[in-house]
């Protein structure tokens, strides 16, 4: 009650206050901006890296039972699944089904790049920043809270002091005021040193900065090199699945193009290759043709070939066989092969 009274007076300016010293006052100015950007930093980060608020609440209450949370499929990783099972249901030898199954393997990877940011930057930026926020700073917002007591007890004895008339009365105001001034002097001391750590807590957040910004280069440099990846194999796609749903059709040479027959275009590489139409055509003559893979292919079963991209097998038609399909041959390997994949070379 005597500390709640002094510091009304003081307020009302009712009482004399004593006034802490600059550079004391500079520390602890310092002290809760620090506290006050570090929370706010903290928060938002949180919401970088978990969009879901519905999903930071149940990891709070988690780490506050001390419990682990458990691990849930994230969105690039949910599309990935759905992607994967469409283009499985369409069937990986089309080309839309076998896009939609590349697609979702690079989201699924994507997924696995988020979920490895996420923990790099708990462990190493989030972590720190909360340990000093629930460690630090309460150790310092203590012994501060302890310093402003200390000064209204210096502040009331001063008062009292005043107040003395009688010797006796006097000496005894007096000998209070020494020891509340020995008090508050000293943990004014133990308070300032606190304070001054705040500097290095300054230094050790810039690392955790560093190792944050570390982590989202490598986030999103593996997130670059998995969409070129699948940039580069989309875009081998043969051109009439890969242009808006409209079929692109070959321009007719003129007669005096260097080429093999009528339906015949000119590769970048300087091949001769054959457009869709021709490779349905192989199916009805007789022989092998080299025909180079445009993509990866996995072969759904024992009657087919499985393909890598870029790689050259032999191909040749066989009686009753699927339209789509054409057989291939890679050394003593055997088995059916989608048309969609291969580029013919003459």
């Amino acid at each position: 009650m005597n500390k709640d009274t002094e510091f009304t007076e003081e307020k009302l300016g009712q009482a004399e206050k004593t006034e802490l010293d600059a550079h004391l006052e500079n520390l602890l100015s310092k002290a809760e901006c620090t506290k006050i950007w570090t929370e706010k930093i903290m928060k938002q980060t949180e919401v970088l890296l978990q969009p879901n608020p519905n999903a930071r609440i149940e990891e709070f209450v988690y780490e506050k039972l001390d419990r682990k949370a458990p691990s849930r499929i994230n969105n690039p990783e949910l599309l990935g699944q759905y992607m994967i099972d469409a283009g499985t249901e369409f069937g990986p030898g089309t080309a839309y089904g076998n896009a939609l199954i590349k697609c979702g393997e690079t989201q699924k990877r994507i997924g696995t790049a988020d979920r490895e940011l996420i923990q790099t930057s708990a462990l190493n930026f989030l972590t720190p920043l909360r340990n000093f926020i629930e460690g630090d700073y309460k150790t310092i917002a203590k012994e501060r809270k302890l310093l402003q007591n200390k000064r209204l007890d210096l502040d009331a004895a001063k008062t009292r002091l005043k107040k003395a008339k009688a010797a006796e009365t006097r000496a005894s105001s007096e000998q209070e005021l020494r020891i509340t001034q020995s008090e508050f002097d000293r943990q004014a001391e133990i308070t300032r040193l606190l304070l001054e750590g705040i500097s290095s807590t300054h230094a050790h957040h810039l690392r955790c900065l560093n190792d944050f910004v570390e982590a989202q280069m490598t986030y999103y440099a593996q997130c670059y090199q998995y969409m070129l990846d699948l940039q580069k194999q989309l875009g081998s796609f043969p051109s009439n699945y890969c242009n808006n749903n409209q079929t692109s059709v070959a321009p007719a040479p003129s007669a005096s193009s260097n080429v093999i027959g009528s339906s015949a275009l000119t590769s970048t590489s300087g091949l001769v290759i054959t457009s869709p139409s021709n490779l349905i055509d192989l199916k009805e003559c007789s022989g092998s043709r080299k025909a180079r893979v445009l993509y990866d292919y996995d072969a759904a079963n024992s009657s087919e070939l499985s393909l890598l991209a870029d790689e050259v097998i032999t191909v040749f038609s066989v009686v009753g066989m699927d339209s789509d399909w054409l057989m291939g041959e890679r050394g003593n390997q055997k088995g059916r092969v989608p048309i969609t994949y291969l580029e013919l070379l003459n």
